[in-house]
């Protein structure tokens, strides 16, 4: 064995010396690795798969020579270089040679031993942070985070899956995550397009997982990206670091992986959508739950099942991921404000609220047609019609914007026009975004109490009278898609946990509004 070319500059090779650590072989799906004393001799298959193709040597040579290069990036002490493999003074093969780190620092190790992570995840983050500040960026590389780019990431992965459908993989689970998957990519070009515009995309690791992280004493050590292909590499730095945070879950460590994201966004002043988040979870969940299959097709024990554990992970965050526009809507003194700020604080929505956009429009003319007392009436003042079509609009433009961008939206207005509960469901059709609507229903009594209430201690944006809630409750159009929710009860919160049980039942909502621990 000879080793090949040493780049310059870079660690020379020293004849290993004596270690205590025994012998072993390991083998993944594209690498057989030989740990031999203080070195590790990473050797490929010739294998192909949809992903690469090691079937000829120099292919293999040259994917050596990548990883050394690339890994140097994080772990430059780690990758020592290439060796050459002879056979009667002619080389056979090839093998990439690294130090070899001590197995008990491996992060992987320690989270299943129940370790503390804290410490050692913030040093993670902050080389990631320093690492992608410094890595390459060009609009090539801007382009493997556009909506084409992941959707043909996401189609190559089902084409590896395909043949497991039915024997590994649940074939029902799996056609609900390839619904998902269109239906978020459908309407997130947007927020996409805005992650590339900040800067947000790079050459980054690709792979990060707790089994090639080595908390040593002098540093934490990264390894392993992605070198056989540059477009998994090019990626969103959150979809780098949910990778390591996917992982973590995987190993039963959801604590230390939302403790991870927090290092990072913060060190980094990078606030990462919770729909991207769970659209990268998901994506790397399932990336993992294919290498499973391909694992288990080779033979590997336990292979099987972990490829259906990690297809039910990937199908769970794309639950989550989903955006959602939820209308909230009734009467004055029905309570909606109350119920739609509750709803918004419990699973991590955006309130979008009409008689705040009210106060700010302009309208001369119906200004003018305000009752003598100073209080609006019944379509005057900034209830008149013409301002109402105003607001209406803007809220919903305020709504597409951000549920174009994966912010999930409550619209807390009366919604007593059934035309514009239909312009709602159209901007909740165009951004591909679950529709949910919500009426609150209080005794009239009680409802003219409230807001009698409020308007004599100036209490609320809201200048609706009793009798303006009588004339609307006359002109309101039928709202039979609507959940019901009784705000009649004395506790909101009482409100709030029936509109969460409502919405965990309907269809379009599965899952997705219980509490979210990465919120």
């Amino acid at each position: 064995m000879r080793f090949g070319k040493q780049e310059s500059g870079q660690p020379h090779v020293n004849q290993p010396g004596l270690s205590t650590a025994p012998a072993s072989v390991t083998e993944t799906h594209i690498s057989t690795l030989f740990f031999v004393g203080e070195r590790v001799y990473k050797m490929r298959k010739p294998v192909q798969f949809g992903f690469l193709d090691f079937r000829r040597r120099i292919n293999r040579r040259t994917d050596c020579e990548r990883e050394v290069t690339l890994n140097r990036r994080l772990a430059p002490d780690v990758y020592i270089g290439v060796a050459d493999l002879v056979l009667e003074g002619e080389p056979i093969d090839h093998m990439v040679v690294m130090r070899r780190m001590p197995e008990t620092r491996c992060l992987a190790l320690l989270a299943r031993q129940g370790a503390v992570l804290g410490p050692w995840l913030r040093q993670v983050a902050e080389a990631l942070v320093s690492f992608h500040k410094e890595a390459e960026r060009s609009p090539e590389i801007s382009a493997g985070a556009s909506d084409d780019a992941l959707r043909s990431i996401w189609q190559d992965s089902f084409a590896e899956t395909s043949s497991y459908v039915g024997t590994i993989l649940d074939g029902t689970r799996e056609n609900e995550i390839r619904r998902l998957v269109g239906r978020w990519l459908d309407g997130r070009g947007p927020l996409l397009d805005a992650r590339i515009a900040s800067g947000g995309v790079c050459d980054g690791h690709g792979d990060l997982q707790a089994e090639d992280i080595f908390c040593i004493d002098d540093g934490v050590r990264i390894l392993d990206c992605i070198e056989f292909s540059d477009r998994l590499r090019h990626c969103d730095v959150c979809a780098d670091v949910t990778f390591l945070a996917m992982d973590l879950e995987r190993l039963g460590r959801v604590e230390a992986a939302i403790r991870f994201l927090g290092d990072y966004q913060e060190l980094a002043d990078d606030r990462f959508p919770p729909t991207l988040v769970h659209h990268y979870l998901a994506c790397h969940a399932y990336v993992r739950a294919k290498v499973a299959c391909l694992r288990s097709a080779q033979g590997a024990d336990g292979a099987e099942a972990e490829a259906k554990g990690l297809q039910t992970l990937a199908l769970d965050h794309l639950r989550r991921a989903r955006v959602k526009l939820v209308l909230v809507g009734g009467l004055p003194g029905c309570g909606k404000s109350t119920l739609a700020a509750g709803i918004a604080a419990a699973a991590g929505l955006t309130v979008l609220r009409s008689d705040a956009i009210r106060r700010g429009v302009s309208e001369p003319a119906a200004e003018a047609a305000t009752t003598a007392g100073g209080t609006p009436g019944y379509c005057e003042g900034r209830y008149h019609p013409t301002v109402t079509a105003t607001v209406y609009q803007e809220l919903l433009r305020r709504a597409e914007h951000s549920l174009g961008l994966g912010e999930s939206v409550v619209l807390d207005a009366s919604w007593i026009a059934a035309p514009w509960r239909e312009a709602a469901r159209s901007v909740a059709d165009r951004t591909s975004s679950d529709f949910i609507e919500l009426r609150c229903d209080a005794n009239p009594e009680d409802a003219a109490a409230r807001v009698t209430r409020r308007l004599s201690e100036h209490a609320d944006l809201s200048e609706a009278t009793p009798e303006v809630g009588v004339a609307m409750g006359r002109s309101m159009d039928p709202w039979p898609s609507a959940i019901v929710i009784d705000t009649s009860m004395s506790e909101p919160r009482e409100a709030v946990a029936q509109a969460l049980d409502a919405l965990e039942r309907s269809d379009e909502m599965t899952s997705s509004v219980k509490q979210d621990p990465y919120l």
